[in-house]
């Protein structure tokens, strides 16, 4: 059966015979402003496909602004409650978050860190602009030790970024030396002393960041040239080599794809790509000089927002095509560490600190990005939001001692049974446009799994900012004897939380029609429903 999608770019001639209809996508076209539609969808359930990887659901903690000083980090002798200088109630809050991954130090800023100015003791720790964010001063108190304490604490796993703008190759091989070496080098003795006894096992290792720009405004054949310079020196203990992610292009580019991809399995080359990344953010406007409002914005941007996003699988759709012909053995995955949404800043708002407010908006921005994730886990090996605290798309705010989280948070919590799940295609018959002006997208948007532990788990988004909408599911291979569903939505399009008011938007019960292998569910406007299904 052929897969019918409606794409935004360029579409992928492997994935039409992939699987069934893509969720996010409409079959027929209807007419915007209907109060409520059926919408037949079909899950085949005894067609599973490929898992969905954890890492999908990874994290991204930048040097940049606050969001690790005071946002993660407040030291020991803060009057905010913390254990080894991390914020209990921020520790508290991610932890149910079961984030697999977390990228560190940057970004703009991993390409000017020396990673000896962060460790030692602190007071002796050197002090440093950090030129890229605000030009304030960096005084290092968050370095190794700190960062792989933070991923213990979580239970997560650690992405490196190391520096290939500034620095030389040395610098970055005896930066994973120090880390990984379990001898009595130099090098482990320092680490030793330093308080870490046993070596840390990094799991993902990047060679730069953006160096088409802020790394080093590289063209593709040079970075290529001198990635392979970097990777060949890059060497660590019998199970401790973490996977090495080159830095990639950006939006539709596929040159940096198309050149590091090219040479990867040569006979005789001394290095190795084990994925490439790629960067894309959603900017409601898509003007960068004047990029829209967080909040107090018209329902044009609110589908403008939406309907860029979704480009996304148009993005990932020409990776994938450059992948297939110069790597058809699938050696190399594609690693988006950094997406998410980009506004103006919160007036008011340090300059360069990229604090904005967080809404019901960008929670349906994430679960579309989920819902599409999904849909490429063949070669989509990983996906960084930007970022954890306080920048950008982030799932906590902090002001002080107070924290809140918000509403992406909360779709990231609701998404978690779809981490190491086996995806499920599905078909949707009857989706109408929802259309504004000259922007149209798809009214519903879906995606299912059998979970880890054996349930079927459905993700609906309903991307109208005023109409409900009646889904009918049908499900091949899988009988249900009880649901348990929850929506998240708001009362208007820029629904958030605050400080005064923290939950205003958060999860709530929906309510859901179940026999057997079969349910209906109504959505309300503007909404994240995940459906759980126990056999």
């Amino acid at each position: 059966m052929i897969r019918t999608r409606r794409t935004y770019m360029t579409l992928n001639p492997k994935k039409l015979t992939r699987g069934l209809c893509v969720g996010l996508l409409a079959l027929s076209g209807g007419i915007a402003g209907n109060a409520l539609a059926d919408v037949e969808m079909t899950i085949r359930a005894d067609e599973p496909g490929d898992t969905i990887s954890k890492y999908l659901y990874g994290q991204f903690a930048e040097h940049l602004g606050r969001g690790l000083y005071e946002g993660i980090w407040v030291g020991e002798d803060s009057d905010i409650p913390n254990t080894g200088g991390f914020r209990n109630d921020v520790i508290e809050a991610l932890k149910p978050l079961k984030i697999p991954v977390i990228r560190w130090p940057g970004g703009c800023f991993a390409d000017e860190y020396h990673w000896r100015d962060g460790i030692g003791p602190r007071e002796d720790r050197p002090v440093r602009i950090n030129t890229h964010w605000g030009w304030v001063e960096e005084d290092n108190s968050i370095g190794t030790h700190e960062f792989m304490q933070l991923v213990e604490m979580l239970d997560s796993e650690a992405y490196i970024a190391g520096n290939i703008g500034s620095a030389p190759p040395v610098d970055m091989a005896q930066w994973l030396q120090y880390m990984t070496a379990d001898d009595n080098s130099t090098l482990a003795k320092e680490r030793r002393a330093n308080g870490r006894e046993e070596p840390w096992k990094v799991a993902f290792w990047g060679v730069g960041n953006e160096t088409w720009g802020c790394g080093g405004n590289m063209t593709p054949a040079y970075y290529t040239d001198l990635y392979r310079r970097y990777a060949t020196f890059l060497k660590a203990p019998s199970g401790y080599m973490p996977k090495l992610v080159a830095s990639g292009g950006q939006n539709d580019a596929t040159d940096w794809t198309e050149a590091l991809s090219g040479g990867t399995t040569d006979a005789g080359m001394f290095f190795k790509i084990d994925g490439i990344s790629h960067h894309y953010y959603t900017l409601p406007t898509g003007d960068w000089g004047k990029k829209g409002q967080a909040t107090g914005f018209p329902e044009a941007e609110w589908i403008s927002t939406l309907d860029r996003t979704l480009m996304v699988d148009g993005h990932l759709n020409l990776q994938e095509e450059v992948l297939e012909r110069n790597d058809p053995d699938g050696q190399v995955g594609i690693y988006l560490d950094e997406w998410g949404t980009w506004y103006d800043p919160t007036p008011g708002s340090t300059q360069g600190f990229l604090e904005q407010q967080n809404s019901i908006r960008d929670a349906l921005v994430a679960a579309l990005n989920f819902n599409v994730f999904h849909e490429h886990t063949e070669r989509l090996h990983m996906a960084n939001i930007a970022q954890t605290v306080n920048v950008l798309q982030a799932v906590l705010l902090t002001d002080g001692p107070k924290m809140i989280k918000t509403p992406t948070y909360h779709a990231f919590e609701l998404y978690i049974p779809f981490q190491d799940a086996t995806y499920l295609p599905l078909e949707l018959d009857g989706v109408p446009d929802y259309e504004v002006g000259d922007v149209s997208v798809p009214h519903v948007s879906a995606t299912a799994a059998l979970t880890t532990d054996g349930k079927l788990a459905i993700g609906l988004v309903n991307l109208h900012a005023s109409d409900a909408i009646d889904i009918d599911i049908d499900l091949e291979g899988f009988s249900a004897d009880a649901a348990e569903a929850r929506v998240l939505t708001g009362a208007s399009i820029d629904a958030h939380n605050t400080f005064d008011s923290p939950e205003t938007v958060k999860p709530t019960g929906l309510d859901v029609n179940l026999d057997g292998d079969s349910l209906e569910v109504s959505l309300p406007p503007r909404s994240v429903s995940v459906i759980l299904l126990d056999p």
